[in-house]
């Protein structure tokens, strides 16, 4: 019934996890110490969501067997089956959450990231949607705790940007951002226009991870 492969590796990854960080010099390369700490905080998360859909795929032979036991009293069989239908709907979800939870994750998704966002088609109005995007990032990073650092700009005349670069200094900012990039589109009536009609402006993101310091 279960896709999900065997756990083992990840409990024997844990333990030598553990004994990274039990080690007396473990802190004195923080780098490394980072790398680990991530590591050992995902295959954690990756055992607590196995071990709750174990809990459940148990829970729901155990109630699938009460509820064809006639031995069993009428009142205990209608509990188990309130209860099963209550696991099976829970149990695609939990399964689902243990097979993501094992997919390695993109190496530089903990990284800061690098932005650039560029007025696109649209003339004025599309460098004042440059503008009001990078308002949203900025607003973005502020509820995440992450800090805005703004490289360079290129102010346009009627408002907002023709190029703006900036940094996201932060927890995982690249793995959250990074799917950002390409072009962006409105629709609205904008600010420079006269007789209400609508128009269609573009905008282009750029996400890169930061780079890695070098030794």
């Amino acid at each position: 019934m279960s896709k999900i492969p065997d756990i083992a590796p990840f409990r024997a990854k844990l333990a030598s996890l553990d004994a990274q960080i039990a080690e007396p010099n473990f802190y004195s390369d923080q780098r490394r110490a980072a790398e680990v700490g991530r590591e050992h905080q995902r295959v954690s998360s990756l055992i607590e969501k196995f071990e709750a859909f174990n809990a459940a795929y148990k829970a729901i032979a155990e109630n699938e067997a009460m509820i064809t036991d006639k031995s069993i009293e009428k009142e205990l069989r209608e509990m188990a089956e309130d209860e099963l239908e209550e696991l099976q709907a829970q149990i695609e979800n939990l399964e689902n959450d243990v097979l993501r939870a094992m997919i390695p994750p993109d190496p530089t998704d903990s990284r800061n990231s690098v932005m650039e966002i560029r007025g696109g088609a649209g003339g004025d109005e599309a460098n004042i949607f440059a503008g009001d995007l990078f308002r949203m990032y900025s607003r973005y990073a502020e509820r995440r705790g992450w800090r805005v650092e703004v490289m360079s700009t290129s102010l346009a005349d009627t408002g907002g940007y023709r190029e703006i670069i900036f940094n996201m200094t932060g927890e995982d900012a690249y793995k959250y951002l990074k799917f950002e990039s390409g072009v962006h589109r409105v629709q609205r009536v904008p600010v420079t226009e006269t007789q209400g009609r609508i128009h269609t402006s573009t905008a282009t993101v750029a996400v890169l991870p930061e780079a890695e310091e070098v030794d």
